[in-house]
């Protein structure tokens, strides 16, 4: 039967090879170290900060609202391309949380089962066999995985320290505009941390108009903003006319399980989006688009309550990493710190990248991290680990110092 199927699968997930790459993914070999960690060492605590989702419930008030709405007997049907109360809530939140005025609910928002499922679904609108992508490397790969499920082809933008981890639009070459329809954004920006500024999203408007392509702005990670309003590039003169951003419960709601975000900006892109979408699934259950009404009603106290509490980590972090020789200053937004890793402990072991680096930290110490080797060698840590009360969280620090403290380091 295995050799039947080998001849059956599709080329865009690797056709008769498929299911025989002996290669890992990166985030399996960290949940594999993870496991043998505790298995090595089952009395030590491990220090997980590689986990990419919010570490509390959703507020009571969302829950609460769940449950009342599940009850509900209209509840019960298909919500297809989403419940108009819901486009009407995020449309509104659009315009008190990021300035975005004149949003229209019925063509310019739809929503969809969680960001991933909008990345995939967009492809769908504007690839064809030779088009381009342009992602942004390192950073999030769904798009520019469809992209070549479509017989697209992906042309990364490097994210570099010194241009504050925005790409260099001006660097792309002439070939690849001609046949560029998407551009992939997402500020703040996982895994750096950075944000993008009003220029930027200026050059990025200007560049889609003069090329011919759409911008997909992800901002998953929006309302995590540090000293500053959140950002949104529908807030910029022209963008409407070019770009789609995607927004999301997750991040900035803790409702990461519940799976409900939102598409929302060029009506023309809002309705091939809805067009995809509406071939691919049935909507989100409507008691959970009722809930997230509550939560965008709320989103005041429930997103500067989220951010405090981040905020509070990622300093502590940026201590405690800096204490040690790490070049860690906090980030404009998102819950992750991007630092350099070292290259090895003097006089001991070096390490020739940064996933090198995080096996010895699991392996050794029980810290877990993310690596990320593409533009090169940097960690990811995320603040997300489960702390019920800050004095747990100040005991979490206190035992990643100790932990890191005999380590003498080279950068």
């Amino acid at each position: 039967m295995s050799e039947f199927l080998s001849s059956l699968y599709a080329e865009r997930i690797g056709g008769s090879g498929f299911g025989k790459d002996t290669a890992i993914y990166k985030f399996e070999k960290i949940k594999r170290a993870k496991a043998k960690a505790k298995e090595t060492h089952p009395g030590v605590e491990i220090l997980d900060f590689g986990v990419g989702e919010p570490d509390d419930m959703a507020p009571a008030g969302v829950v609460e609202a769940l449950a009342r709405e599940a009850g509900k007997h209209e509840n019960r049907t298909y919500a297809d391309n989403g419940i108009m109360e819901f486009r009407v809530a995020a449309a509104r939140y659009m315009a008190e949380q990021y300035g975005v005025e004149g949003l229209d609910p019925a063509t310019e928002v739809c929503h969809a089962i969680g960001s991933k499922n909008a990345l995939s679904f967009l492809p769908a609108c504007f690839i064809d066999p030779g088009d381009v992508s342009l992602m942004t490397v390192p950073g999030y790969p769904v798009m520019g995985t469809h992209t070549k499920y479509y017989g697209g082809r992906v042309h990364a933008l490097p994210l570099r320290e010194e241009r504050g981890f925005l790409p260099d639009l001006d660097a792309v070459p002439s070939r690849v505009w001609c046949r560029a329809k998407m551009l992939y954004l997402n500020y703040p920006n996982n895994p750096t941390g950075a944000c993008a500024t009003p220029e930027f999203y200026d050059r990025a408007i200007a560049a889609a108009k003069r090329h011919g392509f759409v911008i997909v702005s992800d901002a998953a990670y929006a309302p995590l903003a540090y000293g500053k309003r959140p950002l949104s590039i529908l807030s910029r003169p022209g963008a409407k006319d070019v770009a789609v951003e995607l927004h999301s419960m997750s991040k900035g709601f803790n409702m990461t399980g519940w799976r409900l975000s939102w598409v929302c900006g060029a009506a023309g892109v809002v309705n091939a989006f809805a067009t995809v979408k509406d071939n691919f699934d049935s909507g989100q259950f409507r008691a959970i688009q009722k809930a997230a009404i509550w939560a965008l009603e709320h989103f005041r106290e429930i997103t500067s309550s989220i951010c405090e509490k981040y905020e509070r980590r990622l300093h502590a972090l940026v201590r405690v990493l800096s204490g040690i020789g790490f070049r860690a200053r906090p980030p404009e937004g998102s819950f992750y710190l991007y630092v350099p890793a070292p290259c090895g402990i003097r006089g001991g072991r070096r390490f020739g990248s940064a996933e090198e680096f995080c096996e010895f930290l699991i392996q050794e110490k029980g810290i877990s991290t993310v690596p990320w080797d593409d533009v090169g060698p940097y960690l990811r840590l995320s603040v997300t680990f489960v702390a019920p009360t800050q004095a747990e969280e100040k005991r979490i620090f206190g035992e990643l110092a100790k932990r890191l403290g005999d380590l003498a380091l080279e950068f």
